[in-house]
């Protein structure tokens, strides 16, 4: 008895879970799930095929160092922060 219940109640679970695929509420948006996103992303290509056979390996020299040199003098003298406490007078140069 113990055994045919056992075996009537796996038989129930396996048959529901059997059926998980053909019982889908939305066949066809399940078919044709990712089609939007993949077609926003081949719109963003304008030429899929194009290559460019003289690709730019860097700068020149000048424009590279001069790159440099204003980056590291960002970090030199920070702007002066204006006061909290003057509200509607002009506290810049």
């Amino acid at each position: 008895m113990k055994q045919a219940l056992t075996l009537l109640l796996a038989g129930a679970l396996l048959s529901g879970c059997a059926g998980i695929d053909a019982a889908s509420s939305t066949p066809q948006w399940d078919a044709r799930f990712g089609d939007a996103v993949r077609a926003a992303m081949a719109r963003q290509r304008i030429h899929p095929g194009g290559v460019n056979p003289e690709q730019v390996r860097g700068i020149d020299g000048a424009a590279a160092l001069q790159a440099q040199e204003q980056y590291r003098k960002s970090f030199s003298a920070p702007a002066p922060q204006p006061s909290a406490f003057t509200i509607g007078v002009s506290g810049g140069k």
